[in-house]
């Protein structure tokens, strides 16, 4: 068997997706997702000037043998766009084999660790008012995690909550758009939030809190120590991660369990993190950390120091990487939990998919692979729309963490 085409489709129903297409010549092809939010031309760009060219006539089977190639034959490693684009290979390739061998994924990788995949879903309000109603639908809709944002007294706008009647969505504008952050308030009132909630809803409920990199070490390690009492499923990307030893102080002041990874994709950033037990989940992404087959590298490491999976599952990610991430948490033993947001009708128009999901649980299908396909035709009616994160600035106007 051998690889005779790949093709980049990019295509916008609502966001924009990028999705690999490679075709072997006896007709089975595979998709993987390179979305990159932002910038997701950078990773078109790289696909078709330099990978695409060098996988044809390469043997799809030799999935690890061609993870290689382009990680170290490339001397240019790791890079958020570089370990996108070779993510959406590995997953493509895997989705191949998956095919051929007449298994869904999740056997390839060794089979079944549990009967159904724990989810969190987001709930966000303008206020404390609405973030608590957010909070109890959904409850009602069947969720056991719920991840909680709010907007700040004194602040026009904050990470994580939508616009009035609309799904948050941060890639907001044509060029970034500017937020004003003030860490004094956001840290005075996620306490007083958190304790509303726990009055209201009780303990029964898991409840995670994302900071989006937007604390200092001492900062993150005060607001971890005031949430204590409310029982943290995780606190989520509390400082930035450059510095790996950032953790290390947090992790002295707090036992609220630390998250982080998302923007992660080397298992370099994390090695430190995990070695150190200065985190409890990490959350590289699939389309983001290389594919299925550096993750899974990941996931190993972790498991020898009690660390566990969270994976990132915005719908910046398209249902190409859901469909792979639910395999792999239906497989990987130190699982921890499965972030959801839903795709819009629009979207999921574009894919189609084998998973399910019901009351707070995914199970993935049991097609071969890793059973998402893409409608290509459909898929050329939503042209690619440029699309910018947003940048934050202190109040004094200092550029600060998004």
């Amino acid at each position: 068997m051998k690889i005779i085409d790949a093709k980049v489709i990019v295509c916008s129903p609502g966001r924009n997706f990028v999705t690999l297409k490679i075709v072997t010549d006896e007709g089975v092809y595979g998709i993987g997702d390179a979305t990159l939010n932002g910038r997701e031309k950078s990773v078109v760009s790289y696909l078709q000037d330099y990978v695409v060219p060098a996988l044809i006539g390469k043997d799809p089977h030799r999935i690890e043998d061609i993870w290689q190639f382009f990680y170290r034959g490339a001397y240019w490693r790791r890079g958020p766009v570089g370990m996108t684009a070779l993510a959406a290979v590995d997953v493509a390739l895997w989705d191949i084999k998956g095919k051929v061998a007449g298994l869904p994924l999740y056997q390839l990788l060794g089979g079944r660790s549990r009967d159904r995949i724990m989810t969190y879903t987001h709930a966000n309000g303008r206020c404390m008012e609405s973030t608590l109603d957010a909070v109890g639908k959904a409850i009602d809709e069947g969720y056991k995690a719920v991840r909680i944002q709010s907007g700040i007294p004194g602040m026009a706008s904050t990470y994580g909550v939508a616009k009035d009647g609309h799904k948050y969505e941060p890639a907001d504008a044509d060029l970034p758009s500017e937020s004003v952050w003030s860490t004094e308030k956001y840290l005075t009132f996620m306490p007083e939030l958190f304790d509303a909630v726990r009055s209201k809803y009780g303990d029964d409920v898991h409840l995670l809190h994302d900071v989006h990199h937007r604390l200092t070490p001492i900062e993150a390690a005060r607001l971890g120590k005031e949430l204590e009492p409310f029982k943290l499923f995780w606190l989520e990307d509390c400082v930035p991660a450059e510095n790996q030893e950032s953790f290390r102080l947090i992790r002295e002041h707090t036992t609220t369990p630390l998250a982080v990874g998302e923007v992660f994709n080397s298992i370099h950033d994390c090695r430190e993190l995990i070695q150190n037990q200065y985190i409890d989940y990490i959350r590289s992404t699939i389309a983001h950390a290389g594919g299925i087959t550096q993750v899974r590298r990941i996931a190993d490491f972790a498991s020898l120091f009690n660390v566990r999976t969270g994976f990132h599952g915005a719908t910046d990610l398209s249902p190409v990487c859901m469909g792979a991430a639910l395999h792999f948490d239906y497989w990987v033993p130190n699982f921890g939990i499965q972030e959801h947001m839903p795709h819009s009708l629009e979207m999921e128009s574009v894919f189609t998919f084998d998973y399910t999901f019901e009351k707070g649980f995914f199970t993935p299908g049991e097609a071969p692979g890793h059973g998402v396909d893409i409608d290509e035709k459909l898929a050329s009616k939503y042209p690619y729309k440029r699309a910018a994160l947003p940048v934050n600035r202190l109040e004094d106007g200092t550029l600060w963490n998004w």
